[in-house]
């Protein structure tokens, strides 16, 4: 090479000044120098190859592209690409060399495009080289050349732009160049290398083994196997011998490139790469250590204007943030970021790689956001994120990295705010994420992951159990992808078995639990000392065998379990994003360990483990309320066996911090606030009506989470357990006689409460000007849409119901600014609810485990008291046995114990109230309403008596009707019927049902309804048979305001939502029911079996027919409680429509329960007494 140079200089030095080969030397002399510059590197050479170049320039353009080459310096290669279009210029169409002018100008561009990212600068240069691919035809020798230049370009653009159909190109492109070069030529291996990369790339898009085996073998031909290609197929396939293969060639590369040679940088890179990807395959940290050290080496050869310097102040970042996520050293991230900073401001809007760097900036700003919490980290994520997914629109290749970066953000986001929006729009950005990679995509098992993880998230804070199940479909779909030996499999493993470990917890099937300590002990294994998810393996094994030592109590599984949380502690050092949950673990499994065995010193520890966690969860922290209730129970712990007053202090005071919860209410929040309620009735402490209030008003806000759909009645069921009723007890007990009554409101009938919020209120309620009419109509409309929605769906929360849910929320809000509205759609105050005795009073019946009590609701003055001398346990007692009864209804001569059932009742509850209501001046023959709670609603107070000569029975004193809650009954009565208006009466009736048992007197029935009633009416209609259908019984009542209804009741108890009235062709449901949307229905009368009858468990929530026909809005509902006979149901609607018509000869559905009253007691004597009591009436 030495000699080339120096041959060149003394030919050069030969001719004269203006020899026609004059321009040739210097040009021959300037190639020699840049030839020796590649092998040796040294800059001098470089600049005089510049200056003997320009020199020849009328015969060559300059070589200034290979000096941008080496130092980046924007002006060179500005000034290469004018002398390009120069030159260009003299070649015109039909020039020998115009083909190698526009690859030269062509190539130039494409430089200038990888540097500053303009588009039009690839554009033209593909189309430069298109034109010069035509100049170079079958069988010319520079064919082959133009081939890889143009499938180069393409490459370029597909990675900007991310088009597949570039990559597909650039492919073909590459086959028929390396075609052109069979075995011997020249330049075979830099087609093989090409047609390799190109395979890759493909594979990374698509994820078809077979392109990346097919690179693999191309580079093997080519004996320059660049190993990153072997990582790509290490990824894949989990083959650590590929990645010991790969690192061992870029070690041998290195040695190759001495310092000082132009590509020794590139070969720095390459090594630390892979030497990255064996530390996350193994958690050496020596292996990070010295791929760090090597980034930064590359990174001193590429100085500030050097066209990859951008890319190894990329690489030492991401290195760098491996390294904290390791040892959690904070200068590492804070490096980490300040190097992606750099790396983005190098690519401007436009760069083909701004995309990435945005991703990496963002991606250091969560990490650093999970470790310090400050709100503006992820804040600014959030906004790169979004930045980065706009420059990847639909089509991109890295379109579902940047869906998930983004979700990832906005969930991180949430886990700190518990903005509900931010987590599902997260599910919904993953969703699109996973649609982007269908079966067979490599990187499908990562976006079912995520997936899974957020709608695992969301059960945590919803608790709705087919979220759950979704995600662990997802996590086994995962695990499949993923076989043995490969390098994620743990991450599978552990993903599945946290999922399985939550699903034991809600459900208690042992089997979820047993499988995923198993899955969480084969995770462990892969995640050896070192491994920087090995303190995440350790904390869950530790809690799966905690959760086992609770539920079988083997002394072994909680030793372990404690073992393991001290070695995820000791992992997790001061400032540690997860070091609070370490904390607050291993003090849980020493409280557990407490409970066992008594010892002092490990709930010592336990409560200093809470306080230390307490610390590290701020006012606004999202589980802050978890850390909270932690450490309260605790030192209850303490003062049950020390008895030290300062620990009950400091217990309250801890649990009082909840009533200042600034973010959205979780599941989490509400269990605390539980809990408060709970100790301080075990400590008879004073703020256990407010403990109640709050918790209370937790399940308010938690309940607006979720749809008033039948899917989420079991979170509903559970959140609500005995709450309200515990709270009436309380407020009793506390003399808080209308927070009772407030309390007790607000916690039942919560499904039926989320639903008339979408209800419109605004019937017979003026709202002044404009702008209240405005906003009334936008609330009805908003309501209506919702419901909708909600009954369409079939998943939770789609993007349409979030954005009603926003607009929704903000019409309240706005309705809350307008006089007297204040409290629009809060819960009701005890003036409020007082409108519900305007008519007779309203006796709330409550059974709690702290006491049972009767509170007696009047217009006119606060509640009277009257405490009812019976256990929660004796009512439940009674309850039970009036159900088993109630079975033999009709087979056996049951009158002897319904009887003493019915005396149990009057003497311990209902004989009471009745005195105190003669105290009160109710006079005999007045209306009252029964609103009895928990197992009090599944017994007929209306019946109870003495049933002794010369004893009245309460239905010898008052007329009883009853209420699911006292707002139903407020609604019903603020619905005035106009008197003048037409009366449309529908009677339907199916003594045939698919499927079921005849009912003879159906017919007959419906004939006495309709001799009694067409005559009054303005119009009748009747259904039977094989009109009385699911969609014939639906367009009735959108046309008629009065039912009457005769066939089989088939309730559900265990899926209340699915009970239903027989029909022709098929069940019509309550949540058929609950869909309607009838004008001003009046009065229905259900002349069906097991009408009131609800879920078996949360009998509070009055799941059952006649309430759904009630809150469908019928003001008056007549109902059974248990079978009916069918001759006595003929009778009893013959005697009833005979009392139901008025004094002006019309309809009138407030004196239905009057009627009902009279037909009873005309045909007493003449059917058996449960038939006498079986059908009540709901109401006004």
């Amino acid at each position: 090479m030495a000699d080339n140079v120096e041959w060149w200089r003394a030919a050069l030095n030969r001719c004269r000044p203006g020899h026609y080969l004059q321009s040739r030397s210097l040009n021959n002399l300037a190639i020699s120098l840049r030839n020796r510059v590649r092998q040796w590197g040294v800059p001098s050479d470089l600049d005089e190859s510049v200056v003997l170049a320009r020199a020849a320039l009328t015969r060559r353009p300059p070589r200034l592209r290979d000096r941008f080459k080496q130092r980046g310096v924007p002006s060179d290669i500005d000034e290469s690409i004018e002398l390009h279009r120069d030159a260009l210029l003299l070649r015109p169409p039909g020039h020998a060399d115009r083909w190698r002018s526009l690859n030269n100008l062509a190539v130039g561009l494409a430089d200038r495009f990888r540097q500053r990212g303009v588009p039009s600068d690839i554009d033209e240069s593909i189309e430069l080289h298109r034109a010069a691919l035509l100049l170079c035809p079958p069988g010319h020798s520079d064919r082959s050349m133009s081939l890889n230049n143009l499938a180069a370009s393409l490459a370029d653009r597909f990675r900007q732009r991310g088009v597949p159909s570039d990559l597909d190109e650039r492919i073909k492109l590459d086959r028929e160049a390396l075609l052109l070069r069979p075995p011997g030529h020249s330049d075979r291996s830099q087609s093989l290398n090409n047609l390799a990369a190109s395979l890759a790339d493909r594979f990374r898009l698509r994820g078809v083994p077979s392109d990346i085996d097919e690179s693999i073998e191309l580079l093997r031909a080519a004996l320059l196997l660049p190993p990153p290609h072997l990582g790509h197929r290490f990824r894949q396939q989990g083959i650590p011998s590929d990645l010991d293969e790969s690192i061992e060639l870029h070690q041998a590369a290195l040695l190759l490139r001495s310092p000082g040679h132009s590509d020794r940088s590139e070969s720095l890179n390459n090594l630390a790469a892979r030497l990255q990807d064996r530390f996350r395959l193994r958690g050496v940290p020596s292996d990070l250590d010295e791929s760090i050290e090597l980034h930064r080496a590359a990174l001193l050869l590429r100085p500030p204007g050097h066209s990859d310097r951008s890319l190894s102040l990329d690489n030492l970042a991401v290195g760098l943030g491996d390294r904290f996520k390791q040892r959690g050293a904070p200068s590492d991230l804070d490096e980490c970021i300040e190097l992606h900073r750099a790396a983005l401001l190098l690519r401007p809007p436009g760069h083909s790689d701004r995309s990435r760097s945005l991703n990496n900036l963002a991606a250091s700003l969560g990490d650093r956001f999970r470790q310090r919490g400050v709100p503006s980290d992820i804040d600014e994520r959030i906004e790169l994120d979004r930045a980065a997914l706009l420059l990847r629109p639909p089509g991109h290749s890295d379109r579902p990295e940047s869906l998930n970066n983004l979700a990832a953000s906005l969930e991180d986001r949430f886990m700190q705010r518990s903005i509900p929006s931010d987590l599902d729009e997260s599910i919904e950005l993953l969703r699109a994420a996973l649609l982007l990679r269908p079966p067979g995509h490599s990187d499908r098992s990562l976006s079912l992951d995520n997936l899974a993880l957020s709608l695992r998230d969301k059960f945590m804070q919803r608790g709705v159990p087919s979220d759950l199940d979704e995600c662990i479909e997802l996590h086994r779909e995962a695990l499949l992808i993923r076989p043995p030996g490969g390098s994620d499999r743990s991450v599978s493993l552990n993903n599945l078995a946290l999922s399985l470990g939550d699903r034991f917890r809600e459900r208690g099937v042992p089997s979820d639990l047993d499988e995923s300590i198993e899955h969480h002990r084969e995770a462990l294994l892969l995640r050896p000392p070192g491994h920087y998810h090995r303190s995440y393996s350790l904390k869950n094994l530790a809690n799966s065998l905690g959760h086992r030592f609770r539920q079988r109590g083997v002394p072994s599984d909680l030793d372990e379990s404690i073992e393991l949380h001290r070695a995820a502690l000791s992992l997790r050092p001061p400032g540690h994003s997860d070091r609070s949950l370490s904390l607050d673990n291993l003090a849980l499994s020493l409280r557990d360990k407490f409970m066992q065995r008594g010892v002092p010193s490990d709930l010592d520890e336990c409560i200093e483990l809470h306080r230390a966690a307490l610390l590290l969860r701020p006012p606004g922290h999202s589980d802050r309320s978890q850390s909270l209730k932690n450490l309260a129970n605790s030192l209850a712990d303490k003062f049950r066996q020390r008895g030290v007053p300062s620990d009950l202090d400091e217990i309250f005071s801890l649990f009082l911090q909840l009533t200042h919860v600034s973010h959205a209410v979780s599941r989490a929040d509400l269990i605390a606030a539980k809990s408060w309620a709970t100790t301080a009735e075990e400590t008879n402490h004073s703020s256990a009506l407010l403990a109640y209030q709050t918790a209370l008003t937790f399940l308010d806000q938690h309940v607006n989470l979720l749809s008033s759909s039948s899917r989420h009645f079991d979170v509903v069921r559970m959140a609500t357990a005995s709450l309200a009723m515990d709270a009436f007890s309380c407020s009793v007990r506390h003399g808080a006689l209308t927070s009772a009554v407030e309390l007790v409101e607000q916690g039942r009938a919560v499904f039926w409460t989320r639903l008339a919020r979408l209800s419109s209120p605004f019937d017979g309620l003026s709202l002044a000007g404009d702008t209240g009419r405005a906003l009334a109509e936008e609330f009805k409309q908003l309501s209506f849409r919702l419901r909708t929605a909600f009954d369409q769906s079939t998943e939770d929360q789609p993007p349409q119901i979030r954005q009603l849910t926003i607009q929704w929320n903000d019409v309240v809000s706005r309705i809350r600014m307008l006089p007297d509205l204040s409290r629009f759609l809060m819960p009701p105050m005890f003036s409020d609810l007082q409108k519900a005795a305007e008519e007779g009073p309203v006796i709330i019946v409550n059974a709690s485990q702290y006491s049972c009590d009767a509170l007696i609701v009047l217009s006119d003055r606060d509640p009277v008291h009257v405490p009812i001398d019976i256990t929660q346990t004796e009512v439940s007692d009674l309850s039970s046995e009036f159900q088993s009864l109630s079975k033999e209804f009709g087979s056996f001569d049951t009158q002897f114990k319904l009887v003493s059932i019915l005396g149990k009742l009057w003497h311990g509850i209902v004989g009471p109230i009745v005195q105190a209501l003669g105290v009160l001046n109710i006079h005999s023959g007045s209306r009252i309403w029964w609103c009895p709670t928990a197992e009090f609603t599944l017994l007929p107070l209306h019946a109870a008596g003495p049933y002794e000569k010369k004893r009245d029975s309460l239905t010898h004193i008052y007329i009883s009707s009853y209420t699911p809650t006292l707002a139903t009954l407020v609604r019903a009565r603020q619905q005035v019927s106009r008197d003048v208006s037409p009366q449309h009466f529908v009677a339907i009736g199916q003594g045939q049902p698919e499927g079921g048992k005849p009912l003879e007197c159906v017919g007959p029935e419906l004939a006495v309804v309709a001799r009694r009633l067409t005559p009054v009416v303005s119009s009748f209609t009747q259904l039977e048979d094989g009109d009385a259908t699911v969609e014939g019984a639906f367009d009735a009542l959108n046309h008629n305001q009065w039912l009457h209804l005769a066939c089989h009741g088939m309730p559900n108890r265990q899926q209340p939502f699915e009970s239903s009235f027989a029909m022709r062709d098929g069940p019509l449901m309550i949540k058929d029911i609950i869909r309607s949307n009838w004008q001003n229905p009046q009065f229905a009368f259900l002349s069906a079996c097991h009408t009131t009858v609800g879920h078996e468990k949360s009998p509070d929530e009055s799941i059952h027919l006649a309430a759904a026909m009630q809150f469908s809005g019928f003001r008056s509902v007549i109902g059974s409680m248990w079978s009916v006979d069918d001759e006595v149901a003929r009778q009893v609607v013959s005697a009833f429509y005979d009392k139901l018509v008025d004094d002006s000869g019309r309809l009138d559905c407030t004196r239905a329960a009057v009627a009902l009253h009279k037909a009873v007691k005309k045909l007493r004597h003449n059917i058996p007494l449960e038939q006498q009591i079986v059908f009540v009436h709901i109401g006004v």
